[in-house]
């Protein structure tokens, strides 16, 4: 059975527990508390040494880290990877784009948010408002002529973005003015086999 070393309210981690629910692939749940350096452990960093989480654990000792490619080995030949090539590669240009251009500004705010240092980094979080709603408007701006991210269906890199674009607001951000992402949000809630962040 694959074992699952995560953080719970880590979007990242989120991903991988969606998807493998969704793929209806029983797995355990071992939680890493980052905020007490657990993840930097000599015992975690032989699962991964850059002692980030999530990882996956896929035989005894056999191991995955990095979000999306953890996605990416789970997803392959299921319905949630397309065939088509071209397809296959937007799935990738959504996933590249949500770590470089989307993660690291509604995420991390959410971070400093939800771990009570908000007014600690008050600056660098006005510094990341403007990066972060201008990946929600290249969000925005697809999903208003798409349902869905790649190849007209639900894929992961639906999962990808969805992550943390649903739990903006918990980091400073409106979603208000984004209608397209919220009707994808409800698209993405309605379906099979989904769970909550906090599932």
């Amino acid at each position: 059975m694959f074992k699952l070393y995560e953080y719970s309210p880590s979007g990242n981690c989120y991903k991988v527990r969606l998807l493998l629910t969704q793929l209806n692939i029983a797995f355990d749940r071992t939680e890493i508390n980052i905020l007490e350096g657990k993840s930097r452990t000599p015992e975690f960093l032989v699962k991964n040494p850059n002692g980030r989480i999530p990882v996956l654990e896929i035989a005894p000792g056999k191991f995955l880290f990095e979000s999306n490619a953890i996605m990416f080995y789970l997803s392959e030949e299921t319905e949630f990877f397309p065939t088509d090539k071209f397809e296959r590669a937007q799935v990738m240009q959504w996933l590249f784009f949500e770590q470089y251009s989307h993660e690291p500004f509604i995420a991390t705010s959410r971070f400093w948010y939800l771990t009570g240092k908000a007014q600690e980094y008050q600056e660098a979080l006005q510094q990341k408002q403007a990066p972060g709603y201008a990946a929600l408007g290249v969000m925005e701006q697809h999903l208003a002529e798409n349902e869905f991210f790649a190849g007209d269906r639900y894929t992961i890199a639906d999962i990808g973005l969805f992550a943390y674009t649903h739990v903006a607001d918990e980091g400073g951000f409106d979603l208000t003015r984004f209608p397209a992402i919220q009707t994808w949000i409800d698209r993405v809630k309605s379906q099979p086999r989904y769970i909550s962040i906090t599932q």
